[in-house]
């Protein structure tokens, strides 16, 4: 029996994937493609076995999920793909009506974290579907945009504020955000411990691999070809896909900050795998 792999398509998975496909025998995989929010589900659902998911997903399901160690993507300050997008500069924001991704929970959590904790806003969060066709509007002054979206819109609408959520968190902070983590499911790992343990040092080869070069995958990356081969190689390098003590201490305090807001009723135990 193989193990269903979920697949982010956006950039940041890129060079985990790749370096993965090229350089292990994947034979033994299945790769499902999909939006955070719809992987949170799937795994979740017990659809699929593992992948990188929202970080809030985890704490919300700690009990029935494991983390792969030294994996996750994250931020050492700017990420350039989780932005907000404005109209109005970010001290008028308060008691506007904001839009809300419906692709990342997490970042959702991360924006009403430094909204309502750090700047004391009162706003309203409507859901909406954001695509490269959607604008900011008059009703709706400013829109959380995540993913290549968000690095498009960094190109396409320059006279907007643009506010850097893993920017905006480590100025607040001094630490890492951890966007998502790699996790799979407890009972996958009783069932399948070879298999799983093979693909955890899969993963991890993998990584190494891809850090090391990210500018051999700049070159291969034809589906990334509306960003300059520099600002996508700075984009990668600007990723950080480890999890040390350091990130970890950024995620135990995002979960400490979405349960003191209402987001989380409880903070999760942190479980390895």
């Amino acid at each position: 029996m193989g193990l269903c792999i979920g697949q982010i398509d956006y950039a940041n998975c890129f060079p985990i994937f790749s370096a993965l496909r090229k350089n292990f025998d994947c034979s033994a995989y299945r790769f499902v493609r999909g939006t955070p929010s719809a992987l949170n589900q799937q795994l979740l659902a017990g659809d699929i076995d593992l992948c990188p998911s929202s970080s809030i997903a985890y704490a919300r399901s700690a009990q029935t999920l494991r983390l792969i160690p030294g994996l996750s993507i994250s931020s050492v300050g700017p990420v350039k793909s989780v932005k907000l997008f404005s109209r109005l500069p970010l001290e008028k924001l308060d008691s506007t009506r904001i839009g809300l991704t419906v692709e990342s929970e997490t970042s959702i959590a991360l924006l009403k974290i430094i909204l309502q904790k750090f700047y004391r806003f009162t706003n309203e969060f409507i859901p909406v579907v954001v695509d490269e066709s959607s604008a900011v509007g008059d009703t709706c002054p400013a829109i959380l945009v995540i993913g290549d979206t968000a690095l498009k819109w960094s190109l396409r609408f320059p006279d907007l504020y643009q506010y850097d959520l893993g920017e905006l968190w480590f100025s607040l902070t001094g630490l890492p955000f951890v966007f998502a983590l790699w996790m799979i499911r407890d009972d996958v790992v009783s069932k399948l411990p070879w298999e799983s343990a093979r693909v955890r040092a899969d993963l991890l080869d993998a990584k190494r691999i891809a850090v090391s070069s990210l500018g051999e995958l700049v070159s291969v990356s034809t589906e990334y070809n509306w960003m300059e081969p520099d600002a996508l190689l700075d984009y990668w390098k600007t990723i950080s896909y480890d999890l040390t003590p350091w990130h970890l201490e950024g995620v135990k305090t995002f979960f400490q900050s979405a349960r003191e807001i209402g987001i989380l009723e409880r903070e999760p135990a942190i479980r390895f795998f």
